[in-house]
């Protein structure tokens, strides 16, 4: 058996090229498309084209980076209690009239609720992973929701019915 000396110049040689490798794969997208989440909210889905105009609904909202393309689908699920706990994963997402939305608990961040801005449907606080609440939307137009036990912090998602 042979033992080799790492020198400190193969170490930084070896790493960097491990780090690149680790880099180069993470851009290569290979996503599924399928809409399987993430730990951090997004869910691999490609955005609207034309961003629907939120009038500033997600300013302070750390996982907004636009809105998830989900028309044509009959069935959505979108988590609560994302990223890092405080989040809706996606925060946007676009569907057809005739869409259910399904929101299921992660188990993050505490009790969560989904209570839509003008009072249309609310769901119960809850802190147990896999719990849901759905709606199905029929009507065009933009939906704002929050989380009200965490609507301070940014916890506001979005659907917009296309």
């Amino acid at each position: 058996m042979t033992h080799r000396t790492l020198d400190r110049r193969t170490f930084i040689e070896t790493t960097a090229a491990l780090g690149a490798t680790t880099l180069l794969a993470g851009c290569s997208g290979g996503g599924s498309g399928d809409g399987g989440g993430s730990d951090d909210g997004s869910d691999g889905g490609e955005f609207l084209a034309a961003e629907p105009n939120y009038d500033g609904w997600f300013e302070n909202v750390g996982n907004y980076d636009g809105t998830v393309d989900r028309t044509g689908a009959d069935e959505v699920t979108v988590a609560v209690g994302a990223g890092n706990g405080l989040s809706f994963g996606p925060a946007a997402v676009a569907v057809s009239p005739g869409t259910t939305v399904v929101w299921e608990w992660t188990g993050e961040g505490g009790g969560h609720n989904v209570a839509e801005s003008d009072g249309a449907f609310e769901s119960e606080t809850v802190t147990e992973s896999g719990h849901t609440f759905e709606h199905t939307f029929e009507e065009s137009g933009i939906v704002t929701y929050v989380c009200t036990p965490h609507k301070a912090t940014g916890m506001k998602g979005a659907v917009s019915v296309e």
